[in-house]
């Protein structure tokens, strides 16, 4: 494709994604080599954002597959419409005009396109974005990487079918299981791991500028903080930090005070045990002690 890593990492910033070299130069090769992206990093780090951020630069849809235990190769794929079939059937039938061929029944028009197949078949390259891979079995995992590797298929009915175009691939990975070595071969691997206080700063200032320097620093402090130094179960993610820092904007907060934390720690943490576990160690007081230090 026809970019460069300063323009994509400028197009990246355009579109409110902050991420240093490692990241950019990786999707960039990844472009470059016409390879599937593969991602990994814990929930909430920015991986589905780079996927809708590339469908953004590149002015082209973002087809999601959203894999979960039991997906299989027809809700991935294709599947046939089958109520519009016996329809048919029915209707010829009720008309008596001549019997209908298997052809007929098995063309494109009662075909159900479903994520995959409907990035192979767009006219203009997709980005295809397989979120969460890491939730389905071995052999889904196996008959994908068959698919990205020729990206075509084959239908029964209809034979193979090529792709008009190349997608730009984007696989995340939440590490819920070892991926294998095939699907990784095939792949330019990323992994992205919660952000440093800087770059969140710099993500705050990007995605919430109302909220200010002192604000966005002490917000960025905390949730720092928060996940390196608690034993919480669910760190706060990037989404979470960006939610916190709304709602203080909205309560014309200009810095962190106690009795703010304990009015909206609720959107930082999001289970009860998370909350106790944070009141025990850190407390309010404790917290923003750290953000203004």
């Amino acid at each position: 494709m026809d970019i460069t890593v300063d323009g994509l990492r400028v197009a990246f910033e355009k579109e409110g994604y902050i991420s240093e070299d490692e990241i950019i130069i990786t999707v960039f090769l990844a472009l470059q080599l016409g390879k599937p992206l593969l991602i990994e990093g814990a929930p909430g780090v920015g991986k589905t954002e780079i996927a809708k951020v590339l469908s953004k630069v590149f002015g082209t849809e973002l087809i999601r597959l959203q894999c979960y235990e039991g997906l299989d190769e027809n809700k991935a794929l294709y599947e046939w419409n089958y109520q519009r079939q016996l329809l048919k059937i029915q209707m010829t039938k009720d008309t008596g005009v001549g019997g209908m061929q298997e052809e007929e029944l098995f063309s494109a028009q009662y075909l159900l396109q479903r994520p995959l197949l409907k990035a192979i078949q767009a006219d203009k390259s997709p980005v295809l974005l397989i979120d969460e891979i890491d939730k389905t079995d071995e052999q889904f995992e196996a008959f994908l990487f068959e698919v990205l590797s020729d990206f075509q298929v084959s239908i029964p009915e209809m034979g193979t079918i090529k792709a008009k175009q190349i997608p730009i691939v984007v696989l995340t990975s939440n590490g819920e299981r070892e991926l294998s070595d095939g699907l990784k071969r095939r792949c330019a691997y990323l992994y992205i791991n919660y952000p440093t206080t800087d770059k969140e700063i710099r993500i705050i200032n990007a995605k919430v500028p109302q909220a200010g320097q002192q604000l966005s620093a002490e917000i960025a402090k905390a949730v720092s903080y928060i996940r390196l130094n608690t034993e919480i179960k669910k760190k706060p993610s990037i989404a979470e930090t960006l939610d916190w820092t709304r709602a203080l904007v909205v309560m014309d907060a200009d810095r962190l005070s106690p009795e703010l934390v304990k009015q909206t720690i609720n959107l930082v943490l999001k289970n009860k045990e998370d909350i106790d576990i944070f009141r025990q160690s850190i407390g309010a007081a404790g917290l923003c002690k750290h953000a203004h230090g």
